[in-house]
């Protein structure tokens, strides 16, 4: 029964039973991963407030043959997000962080920079309170990745470099975007402050950016533009996206 102590980040958790827990967490050395977490509903329990949604955590547990749950059995907090859940505007965007890595990435099948990518995303939200832009980075990131993102540069049909001023169309169907001579019936507007903004993110870290690089509206515009492309590739619509969808 192999045991392993790895750096993790709660994603979701689920009733079990009486008493127990069923935890979705997004393992740093493992990806992510699904356990048991024994009576952690109890009133006294030994995880305290360590399984709360996107806990940075430091967890142990123990992997069976055969077994697709693992047993969780130690967990020490290193960061809490709970007084980030307690804005809304800030608990929406982390949900959409948790509910799209739970729901994009493989099982047991690590990723360090998918790992670093939410945990960045989480602490940027809980220090400024403000999630246009950070989300904006999550999403398209997520998307570069899963290596869903085309290129944004030029035009798919024709090859022609996009200018400055130019915007863009584009498909999530298609995964590709085209120039105004090339669009087609139903594809959604990437404006040019768009398509600045996605290349300003791709090349530079969080805690460079600032609204007046990529500012709110722009943010916003962006988010959207990649959830479309998440929810295609998945083929479903996010839950927490009506909640973001609010807010505009």
């Amino acid at each position: 029964m192999p045991v392993h102590e790895s750096e993790a980040i709660i994603l979701q958790t689920y009733p079990l039973g009486e008493a127990d827990r069923l935890v979705s967490f997004l393992s740093r050395s493992m990806g992510r991963v699904r356990g048991v977490a024994s009576g952690a509903r109890k009133t006294k329990n030994r995880f305290g407030s360590t399984l709360e949604r996107l806990s940075h955590v430091n967890m142990r547990f123990y992997e069976k043959a055969n077994k697709e749950l693992v047993r969780i059995n130690e967990c020490e907090l290193v960061e809490s997000f709970l007084s980030a859940f307690s804005d809304y505007d800030s608990s929406v965007a982390l949900a959409i962080l948790s509910e799209v890595t739970e729901t994009v990435l493989p099982d047991h099948e690590a990723s360090d920079a998918n790992f670093r990518l939410l945990l960045l995303t989480a602490q940027m939200i809980k220090r400024t309170k403000r999630s246009e832009l950070p989300l904006s980075y999550f999403s398209l990131w997520t998307v570069k990745l899963g290596g869903w993102l085309p290129r944004l540069d030029r035009c798919a049909r024709c090859g022609r470099t996009f200018e400055a001023k130019d915007s863009a169309y584009f498909s999530p169907s298609a995964s590709a975007v085209a120039c105004s001579k090339c669009r087609k019936p139903g594809m959604r507007t990437l404006s040019a402050a768009a398509l600045s903004g996605a290349r300003r993110i791709l090349a530079e870290r969080l805690d460079k950016l600032t609204e007046e690089m990529v500012p709110p509206r722009t943010a916003r515009d962006l988010t959207d533009v990649m959830l479309d492309l998440i929810e295609h590739q998945i083929g479903r619509k996010l839950n927490a996206r009506a909640l973001l969808e609010s807010l505009a």
